[in-house]
């Protein structure tokens, strides 16, 4: 299966789309708005970071 036939990626290509036409397709609008988002959901996304750490192997 091609990339560009997957489902997936063109789900995630629609949302993208969707978000910049609401933001009238302007680059800052759109980098303000990512911007709330990472504010409002920052917990979250630390710890879903801190939980993707793993520790170093040692030899």
């Amino acid at each position: 299966m091609k990339q560009k036939d997957d489902p997936t990626i063109e789900r995630i290509r629609e949302t993208r789309h969707q978000i910049s036409e609401a933001h009238e397709h302007d680059p800052q609008k759109i980098v303000e708005y990512y911007l709330e988002l990472q504010k409002k959901f920052e917990r979250q996304l630390l710890k879903s970071a801190e939980e993707s750490q793993t520790e170093p192997i040692k030899a």
